[in-house]
Formats: structure tokens, C-alpha cells, sequence
């Protein structure tokens, strides 16, 4: 006898057995049991919510053998034919894999016909996004003015992708991400109906990583009965999932609140061992900060884990540098993928908390190079931290000596504004020469397109001149002028003084220049796309090449 998965297995086959969305279940209830019935409904929202589950217990509401109603008996042959996926009159179409104006055309023309066997004739379209524009275009009036026999139930992931005239004539439900509670609760059910043992841990760690998803829940616990053999603890899934026990992440927090860098590479070195996901590892690290951010400030605050002792923890730590080592964890998670290596991205991430910490009231920060260190003592669990402030981020990179480590801070580090250490003054002879100092600066925003479309004049005695073309004089606002003179300073070694005059046009200004490489990439693409062997024996056999659809890979 085959296997019934548990998603397929447990899938609810009535409005009360279905875990979440009362909203929409409200809703479709209210609507059957007043027969105000509309002829197209909508649902949308991640997948394993309930979208399709959700629209076939409405087909079966719609057709019970003992009338329409929003409590279905289950057992009357429309009932378990429809159960079964092969009730006649509840057509399922998959929009990913027919999705041409051909099979809308024949959905169609098989509308105006009376149902074989039920009151209702349903259409069920999943992922109805993907249908084609053509297609779109031939269901609208259809969908529109259908039979009194047809009802529509669509359902999609990415509604904004659906023309706003379908969405026009839906009713629309968003179905919500399942809570971690929603989700750990039906699992515990299932393994209970299942006669299954169980952790509370583990359940837990199978709804977290559930994301959401109840069916995507189900696949995990499937593939953890069959990863441990029938009995599930919380070691059991953690090595499952590639997650880590929470007293390992106690651990590693515990080495950064006492600054004790050899213990933190240990725990590392411990817990690599088991080559668990880091990514994983940051989001359990970032679940326990915000744990113990809420011990720190609210009061009775209960945390969920026991084998973290977060009430020492609290008591070491400011609730500034939990705000900051959070920042650091979920920024590492973010950057991760651009990483030597997922563990060197993540003991990066620790050693970056380990190196910082917000300033105290009554520090003080020295700006460059001559700077000596600060005599001013440490708290002796931070020895071996370098001091940095918290409120705003300088935007140029800074060679800083604080306290007695020095450090460099890029932009993705807060710290107290400073002042821009003076550069060496740099000549600026011609045009070419400007537009080297353009790409240099690495503008943006309003300032890049002020410099991207100015002409060079000249530069001399802090003066510096530039042409605009009269079709862009609308940039040459004075906040923007004093921002830019500011975010080329770095490159000119001082804060030039920017005016506009007339000039000759004729050179070539970086947006002319970007244009230009975009444009000879473009045509080279092409090029080489159409000289390639395999494309000219497909154009021989009659394929189209679609306008437009040729890009450079860069």
C-alpha cells in the first residue's frame, strides 16, 4: 500500500477543521448560508496557507448531495468525489503549465454547459498569475458575466502580477501567514493521532522553520519521522534541519558578554562539528537578543528557552549593545551569501560584535592619525573591545584610534559623526580628468545626476565651474549643489565652490558616456547572439527571436 503524505493525509475537508484564516473562512460561511454567493472569488498568499484547500471545500459546499450549504456532510458521493480529485464538475486547471489563450479558450466554451452531475459547475485556476496576457484578455468576459452555473475560484501567490481588470471583478481574500503556534499546534495533533513521540522542543523548531507554511510544516515533519525513525527530539531535528541547540547559542553569548574571544572561537570550532546552516544559526542568535532585549525592558517578560540564562546575561549587558550585536546579527544573515565561506561570514559577524560596543556618557572619541590613545580605563568584561558611538553613521570611510586598539569604520558601522580628515588638493585640468573624479566619489541620488549631466570648465582656486544643458537645469538647486560641492570633497581635497555658466556642449558627459557602453553592449550581445550556431539553425527552422528579449549578461 502506498504512502500518504501527511499534507495530503490531514488536509481539512471542512471550514472548522481548518487552522487560521477565520477571516476568510467568516466570510465564505456567510456568504453560503444567505445564498449571496459570489460568481469569482480571489485567494491569495503564500503557499501551504490554504488557498486551494480553502476552494475545494467551497466546490463542496456549493454541491453536497443534501444542499448548499457552508457545513458539507463528507460523505455523499459528490462530497468524497471531490475529496478524491475526481469530481466532473470541479475542474482544476494549472495556470504554471496551461497557460495560453488556446486553453482559456476551451475552459470557455465548455462554461455554457450545464453541469453533468452537480448544482455548480467550479473552476478552480491555481497560480492564475502566470496565465498569459492573450489568455487574460479571452477569460475577462467570461469572468465577468459567467452562466448561473459557473463559479470561478482563483488562486495565486503574486497577486500584482493579475491585470487590475480581473482583479476588478474577483472578490478578493488575502490569506495570512500561519502563526508559529497555529502551526506547532497541529503538529502536535497529528503526531498525537499518529501515535508518534515527541519533544516539545522539537515541535517547536519544526514550526519555526515552517515559516509560515502548514504544509511546508507537514513536509518537514514527514521527512523528520522518516530522519529519526519514529521518535522526535530536539537533537534528532536539529541536525535535521541544520539548526543549533539554543544552549549553544547561550554559550556563544555568554563568551561575548565576558569579551572572551578564545572561549567564542571554541564554541564556534564546538558547534561547526555538526556543520550546521549558519544562516540558521544567526536567526536563532537573533530570536535569543530579542529575548533578552525583552528581559531587559519588559517587565515580566517570560523567555521562551530555559538553557539560557538571559537574567545574567541582562545584567552584563546594556540594552544599547543588544540593540547594536542585533543590528550585527540580522546584517550578517543579510550578507551571508557574500561571504569567503558561510563560517567565516558568520565568526566575522561574532567578531564584530566582540570589536564594538556603544560609547559611554563621558567618553570621548579622537579623530585621526596623530591622535594618541585614550588613558581612559574599560570595564574589565569589554577589555578587549575598542570604543565606538551609536547615533549616526559617517559616510566616508575613517582611520579612527580609540581607547587602545585602532580601527577601521566603514559605513555600515555607527559611530560618531567626525570631521573629514584634509586631503591632499588634487589639480583638475579637463574633462576627462572630471569624470574620473565622478566615478571616484560614488555619488547618488540627485547629486550623481547633477554631476552625470554637467560639462567641465575649469577648476581653480577652489572655484569649480561646470555647463548644464538647458533640459537638466532643473537639477541645479542649491541643496543639491551644496551636496554635491560636499561629496566630491574627498576627491578635489577641499569643499569647492560650485557655479554654472555657459559653455561649449560638445563633450561628453558620464551619462552620455554610461549610454554609450550600454548601448555598444547591447549591440554586441546581439551580435554575438545572432552569429551563434545553434540560433541561426533555429532561425532556419522557422523560430522568431523576441524583440527585445537580447541583454548582456552584465
Amino acid at each position: 500500500m502506498s504512502y500518504l503524505v501527511l499534507a495530503r493525509k490531514w488536509r481539512p475537508k471542512k471550514f472548522t477543521e481548518l487552522v487560521g484564516q477565520e477571516h476568510v473562512v467568516k466570510a465564505l460561511t456567510n456568504a453560503l448560508d444567505t445564498g449571496r454567493v459570489h460568481h469569482a472569488f480571489l485567494f491569495t498568499g503564500t503557499r501551504g496557507v490554504g488557498k486551494t484547500t480553502i476552494a475545494r471545500i467551497f466546490a463542496k459546499s456549493l454541491n453536497c448531495e443534501k444542499g448548499e450549504s457552508s457545513d458539507p456532510c463528507g460523505v455523499c458521493n459528490a462530497c468524497l468525489d471531490i475529496d478524491a480529485g475526481r469530481f466532473v464538475d470541479l475542474l482544476e486547471i494549472d495556470a504554471a503549465s496551461n497557460t495560453g489563450v488556446d486553453d482559456v479558450r476551451d475552459l470557455i466554451d465548455n462554461a455554457q454547459y450545464m453541469p453533468a452531475r452537480g448544482r455548480t459547475k467550479v473552476y478552480l485556476i491555481d497560480e492564475v498569475h502566470m496565465l498569459s496576457k492573450s489568455a487574460f484578455n479571452a477569460l475577462l468576459k467570461t469572468l465577468e458575466e459567467p452562466p448561473g452555473h459557473v463559479k470561478f475560484l482563483l488562486a495565486t501567490t503574486d497577486p500584482q502580477k493579475l491585470p487590475v481588470t480581473v482583479l476588478s471583478r474577483c472578490l478578493q481574500f488575502n490569506l495570512r501567514r500561519l502563526e508559529e503556534s497555529q502551526i506547532g499546534g497541529q503538529i502536535s495533533k497529528i503526531l498525537a493521532a499518529e501515535n508518534i513521540e515527541v519533544e516539545a522542543a522539537a515541535v517547536k523548531l519544526l514550526a519555526r522553520s515552517a515559516d509560515g507554511s502548514l504544509r511546508d510544516g507537514l513536509s518537514l515533519l514527514d521527512q523528520a519521522i522518516a530522519y529519526t525513525g519514529g521518535k522526535l527530539t530536539a537533537d534528532s531535528v536539529n541536525a535535521m534541519l541544520g539548526t543549533v541547540d539554543t544552549a549553544q547559542v547561550g554559550g556563544l553569548l555568554d563568551a561575548l558578554s565576558l569579551g572572551d574571544a578564545a572561549a567564542l572561537m571554541a564554541k564556534v570550532e564546538e558547534m561547526s562539528v555538526y556543520s550546521p546552516d549558519f544562516a540558521h544559526v544567526l536567526d536563532d542568535f537573533a530570536i535569543a537578543l530579542h529575548q533578552l532585549q525583552c528581559t531587559q525592558l519588559v517587565p515580566g517578560f517570560e523567555t521562551e528557552s530555559s538553557s539560557v540564562d538571559f537574567a545574567t546575561l541582562a545584567s552584563r549587558l546594556s540594552a544599547e549593545q543588544v540593540q547594536l550585536w542585533y543590528q550585527m546579527a540580522t546584517n550578517g544573515r543579510r550578507d551571508l551569501a557574500y561571504a569567503p565561506s558561510p563560517r567565516a561570514g558568520f565568526e566575522m559577524t561574532l567578531l564584530r560584535m566582540l570589536a564594538f560596543r556603544p560609547m559611554t556618557e563621558g567618553e570621548t572619541v579622537s579623530t585621526p592619525a596623530a591622535a594618541k590613545p585614550v588613558a581612559k580605563p574599560v570595564p574589565a568584561a569589554t577589555q578587549t573591545a575598542p570604543v565606538i558611538a551609536a547615533p549616526k553613521p559617517v559616510m566616508a570611510p575613517v582611520e579612527m584610534q580609540v581607547a587602545h586598539a585602532p580601527i577601521a569604520h566603514t559605513p555600515a558601522v555607527p559611530t560618531l559623526p567626525v570631521a573629514i580628515p584634509q586631503h591632499t588638493k588634487r589639480e583638475l585640468k579637463d574633462h576627462e580628468q572630471w569624470l574620473d573624479v565622478i566615478e571616484a566619489a560614488e555619488l547618488k541620488g540627485p547629486a550623481r545626476e547633477l554631476a552625470a549631466h554637467s560639462i567641465f570648465v575649469a577648476f581653480e582656486n577652489g572655484i569649480l565651474k561646470l555647463a548644464l544643458p538647458d533640459g537638466f537645469l532643473h537639477l541645479r538647486s542649491d541643496a543639491v549643489v551644496a551636496g554635491l560641492a560636499q561629496k566630491l570633497s574627498p576627491a578635489l581635497g577641499e569643499v569647492a565652490k560650485i557655479i554654472f555658466e555657459k559653455a561649449d556642449m560638445q563633450s561628453e558627459t558620464l551619462h552620455d558616456r554610461t549610454a554609450r557602453f550600454r548601448n555598444e553592449k547591447q549591440t554586441d550581445a546581439q551580435s554575438a547572439f545572432m552569429a551563434d550556431p545553434v540560433v541561426s539553425q533555429l532561425i532556419q527552422q522557422g523560430a522568431q527571436i523576441v524583440p527585445d528579449s537580447i541583454r548582456p549578461l552584465d
